[in-house]
């Protein structure tokens, strides 16, 4: 539909009562907006928050599979976001001098200086997103993602429910 010389969007809304098709539109609406954010950095946000995980815990680097379970992320969808960070010179794959089989991520000098430079352009986007949303609705929307996310039991729920349906049909 066209207004003048603009271009207006229909708003398009999905009734679907399925919570993980609002969660994955939530999701990609706010990658969408913290992506425009950080592009200053030439980094996309699911890049920052590697990158901000790995320097939280540089102490105790992490491997691949210790970084995927931390993120909930697949290895192979991890693998994928930690090859341009290590062309790049922000990441380090090296071997655990005490375990030669431990491949340890390491951020680098220049990923460290990364994160601390696209830290203040994710504030700005978070203290956007947290005065749009307000800030006491935005910290109960993170203590209930966070539920959700760190939950043992939630995949145990899923198998039990799953297990009982077919018992039945």
């Amino acid at each position: 539909m066209h207004d003048g010389d603009r271009y207006v969007k229909h708003s398009f809304r999905s009734d679907s009562p399925c919570i993980v098709a609002a969660m994955r539109a939530a999701t990609r609406r706010l990658t969408q907006l913290y992506d425009d954010a950080m592009a200053p950095t030439g980094l996309r946000i699911t890049q920052f928050h590697v990158l901000s995980e790995l320097n939280r815990r540089s102490a105790d680097p992490p491997t691949v599979g210790e970084l995927a379970e931390i993120l909930i992320m697949e290895r192979s969808a991890l693998g994928q976001t930690l090859r341009p960070l290590e062309r790049d010179g922000f990441i380090d794959l090296g071997q655990d001098a005490r375990d030669g089989r431990r491949r340890p991520i390491t951020l680098t000098k220049k990923g460290k200086d990364k994160v601390a430079s696209g830290r203040r352009y994710w504030a700005v986007a978070h203290e956007k997103f947290g005065h749009f949303f307000g800030d006491s609705q935005l910290a109960l929307l993170r203590e209930t993602l966070r539920g959700i996310a760190e939950s043992p039991q939630l995949p145990d729920a899923f198998r039990q429910a799953s297990t009982a349906s077919r018992r039945k049909s």
